[in-house]
């Protein structure tokens, strides 16, 4: 029963696992006040690029994932350069031009992305191995978190102005949660892709960005457990939705988000929650 149950979601469990590498990419620069669809031109650019690179040279993919994660965070590095001078809703405009412009590269530059065909990629990644890779990143954003970034960065989103006066550089701590953003979506990238084995310019879309931006919102956009909460969350509720009401699959997850949403309005993950709790 249970290694029936195992073998039907399998594939949904290591979706979900690659889905927290681009919500916590998209939590890197929300934690810092900048709404930025990016990620996924992230991720486009470290797919294609670590997918090139165990094609031509046939590496494992976690020997071609440090490539694409540095590919990740060069892009949104040259990104933050060009769209810190914006604010507010023209950062998130500019990024969702972004996403549009990713596509239209990736259709024009057969060589790189197969254009229209698409790339295949038949490489094989367990679970395993997935696992380990989350783990470490969340260790990673738990150090973060507690680290002087982390303040300082938390300072930055409540009030740029406060911050700046209390000596925190609201422009070079929000460049580096760009690059770090980049990073963590160029690996997603590389690692999606060795999920699919086939990656198209369809596999990096718009979707991806308006789907974690919600998976963030709804786990908890004020701690990064809340994109990890969020996005196996999204990842599983349509799964769980269709299994179990599949007549009105759509309506029942429609359902179940707008009651998260009414009933616990700042996600999830919580920690201002936590401490009134605790005080009390």
């Amino acid at each position: 029963m249970l290694a029936d149950l195992w073998a039907a979601y399998q594939s949904s469990v290591g979706f979900a696992m690659v889905n927290v590498f681009f919500a916590l990419s998209t939590y890197a620069v929300l934690s810092a006040g900048v709404l930025s669809f990016a990620s996924v031109s992230y991720a486009a650019f470290g797919g294609f690029i670590g997918a090139q690179l165990v094609l031509n040279t046939g590496i494992s993919p976690l020997l071609a994932l440090p490539v694409s994660a540095v590919a990740g965070a060069l892009l949104a590095y040259a990104v933050a350069l060009l769209f810190l001078r914006l604010d507010g809703h023209w950062m998130a405009l500019a990024s969702l031009a972004l996403v549009l412009m990713t596509r239209v590269v990736v259709l024009n530059a057969p060589t790189l992305t197969g254009g229209v065909n698409g790339l295949s990629l038949p490489v094989d990644l367990s679970l395993a191995t997935l696992t380990v890779l989350l783990l470490l990143l969340m260790l990673v954003f738990h150090r973060l978190s507690g680290s002087w970034y982390g303040i300082a960065v938390r300072a930055v989103r409540e009030d740029p102005a406060v911050a700046a006066s209390l000596g925190m550089p609201a422009r070079r701590l929000q460049t580096i949660a760009f690059v770090i953003s980049g990073a963590v979506g160029g690996a997603g990238g590389m690692l999606l892709a060795a999920m699919l084995q086939f990656i198209s310019p369809d596999t990096y879309f718009i979707n991806i960005a308006f789907t974690m931006i919600a998976a963030v919102v709804l786990g908890g956009s004020y701690h990064w457990a809340g994109a990890v909460a969020g996005a196996f969350v999204f990842t599983a509720l349509p799964v769980v939705m269709q299994a179990v009401l599949p007549q009105i699959q759509d309506v029942a997850n429609g359902a179940a988000l707008l009651a998260i949403m009414v009933f616990l309005p700042r996600g999830l993950i919580d920690p201002r929650a936590w401490r009134l709790r605790h005080a009390r």
